[in-house]
């Protein structure tokens, strides 16, 4: 579940995961601090209380208040804020995870911050969460050979509207083909959880917890898909924290 509301200016998000176990707010902290670098490829890190990029300073935060169930930072400022104030919180309630930004004034106008720092928030956010559910062993993920057959489907059907549609020209179809592929995966996979491909070979895609892939989860997913090819392994499924499963 994932929740954006606005008031004065200032903008509230939460998100939210079930997990095989309670955990402590200490671990909570731990996993976030970790996972910055984990999921942006080491290109961004926690460093002395702040989300830094290279030189830059995306985020700066107060000194945590970590309790037995929570861990909670004041927003002080950086790149990304218009100004100091608000929280970044992450509750564990037993089972039932709650990560919530609060009273957050972004820097860039509304309209702009919805469009881009708010989709990058909801998917990292996601991805978090996610890394604290985990896989769960017991779902046999659908094999490879089974896998590409309704990949080419899928690839099939994209050439063909392609050739269909606008300009014979080779370069402007490939250009087409790859539009036409971007959307039609992302949607299905986001709207639907399975393509047409999948649909005919009785599977779809997940994300770890069960749940259905975001549009933000599909785009990383798509992105990351002929690294996956490359490495003969699911490295997209790795990044994206998705799972294809039977169904």
């Amino acid at each position: 579940m994932y929740v954006a509301t606005w008031r004065a200016g200032k903008v509230s998000i939460r998100a939210s995961v079930t997990v095989a176990q309670p955990l402590t707010g200490a671990k909570l902290r731990a996993a976030y601090v970790e996972s910055v670098p984990a999921m942006t490829f080491g290109l961004a890190t926690f460093r002395d209380g702040a989300v830094v990029l290279g030189p830059f300073t995306l985020l700066r935060f107060g000194a945590p208040v970590v309790t037995r169930t929570s861990v909670e930072w004041p927003i002080e400022g950086g790149l990304l804020a218009g100004a100091p104030g608000g929280t970044w919180r992450i509750h564990a309630a037993g089972r039932h995870v709650d990560a919530t930004v609060t009273a957050f004034r972004p820097r860039l106008p509304r309209a702009v911050y919805t469009l881009t720092h708010l989709q990058v928030h909801e998917l990292f956010t996601r991805l978090y969460l996610l890394r604290l559910h985990g896989r769960d062993e017991a779902v046999a993920s659908v094999p490879r050979d089974r896998r590409l057959r309704a990949a080419s489907i899928d690839l099939a059907l994209c050439l063909a509207l392609a050739r269909l549609t606008g300009s014979r020209r080779a370069g402007r179809r490939a250009r087409r083909a790859l539009a036409i592929a971007a959307i039609y995966h992302v949607a299905c996979w986001s709207v639907w959880g399975r393509t047409l491909g999948g649909l005919g070979l009785r599977q779809r895609v997940v994300a770890v917890d069960g749940s259905r892939p975001t549009a933000q989860q599909g785009l990383l997913r798509l992105a990351f898909l002929p690294m996956s090819w490359l490495a003969r392994r699911p490295l997209h499924d790795d990044v994206a924290q998705t799972e294809v499963v039977d169904g």
